[in-house]
């Protein structure tokens, strides 16, 4: 596998990734009990760490992108190995 294939997987892993953290470990104004600025969204993180987001997408996408790598290498699962709609067993007598 070329080094810029494993780059770009790499970056949509990551992507997928952070975007999937976001919604973790966030408060609002209310549930960490600081006051609201006038005309802020009741929604609105009290707090935003962009830097711990980072660190955890970075070594979430690491940990997946190397098993992803090292599936293609060596070949462990296959699109083959995977039966999405497998065949129903066959019957053995008529029914009742």
């Amino acid at each position: 596998m070329e080094w810029t294939s494993i780059l770009a997987i790499y970056f949509l892993i990551w992507v997928m990734s952070a975007f999937l953290l976001l919604p973790f470990g966030v408060k609002t104004a209310d549930e960490a009990g600081i006051e609201k600025i006038p005309g802020q969204a009741d929604s609105a993180p009290a707090t935003f760490r962009p830097g711990r987001l980072l660190v955890r997408a970075t070594l979430i996408a690491i940990v997946l992108t190397t098993v992803f790598v090292l599936n293609f290498e060596y070949g462990w699962i296959t699109a083959s190995d995977i039966d999405l709609f497998p065949e129903p067993p066959a019957q053995i007598g008529p029914r009742d």
